[in-house]
């Protein structure tokens, strides 16, 4: 266990649209908590959701830090809304599960070299390629480079922090298990998005897979003794007691 752990929450997430809320379609901007691990020489972001300048900012107002000094910035899924400020991080190791990089890289390479085909083949026949196309193959290009500069994250990433694996909302999501002087901690990711999902113990919806996603629920719930949700704050684990 870690005597000098210190994690704080930067920025708390929300759902574009929160299905427990009776809401069905996208009424803000949806975008992750993101969360600052301090322990020894290590500074670790977990999903930087936030644009990059009001991320700056959080950062600063919430630890006196400025993104160059981040070592690490790890990922729990490549949804986009958990990685919008991550280019601030230039000088960090970027960090996600080897099982999701490799279940989202085949589709994001396939869509590209398709959006790109069809680009070859508009202006060959001296065809418009149309904004939104233009928009999409940008969005792709980017993807791809983020992707490329993740690397598969270790069984640990470093003392007391380790991954744990929580599939089904995405193929490969993987929370962090950090061990504290007096607890445990789960950063869960979409795994557990909100209390409202805690309190019901739904998942998403919009789940990859269902069942391991309930599987992944109760697998989180079962470990730790607090927990950091994808779109909300850190919550003590209803089902302990005395912590």
């Amino acid at each position: 266990m870690s005597k000098n752990m210190d994690i704080r929450i930067l920025s708390i997430g929300t759902l574009a649209a929160h299905p427990l809320w009776n809401e069905r379609h996208p009424v803000r901007t949806g975008h992750s908590t993101t969360t600052l691990i301090q322990t020894g020489d290590a500074k670790i972001i977990v999903d930087p959701g936030l644009p990059a300048p009001a991320l700056k900012a959080r950062l600063g107002e919430r630890a006196g830090l400025t993104p160059e000094v981040i070592t690490h910035v790890f990922l729990t899924s490549f949804n986009p809304e958990c990685r919008r400020g991550i280019g601030i991080f230039d000088k960090a190791d970027w960090l996600i599960g080897e099982q999701e990089r490799e279940a989202v890289g085949v589709p994001i390479a396939q869509s590209l070299a398709r959006l790109a085909q069809n680009k070859e083949l508009a202006e060959h026949a001296d065809e418009k390629f149309d904004e939104s196309q233009q928009s999409m193959l940008k969005i792709l290009q980017q993807d791809v480079a983020e992707l490329a500069r993740c690397q598969p994250a270790p069984d640990s990433i470093i003392d007391n922090v380790d991954l744990f694996p929580l599939p089904g909302f995405s193929p490969g999501l993987c929370g962090l298990l950090l061990a504290e002087l007096s607890r445990t901690t789960l950063i869960c990711g979409d795994a557990i998005p909100t209390a409202e999902h805690l309190d019901q113990g739904k998942v998403l919806p919009t789940c990859a897979n269902r069942k391991l996603a309930q599987e992944s629920f109760k697998e989180a719930i079962e470990i730790a003794d607090a927990l950091i949700l994808g779109r909300d704050n850190i919550i003590i684990n209803p089902t302990k007691s005395g912590i």
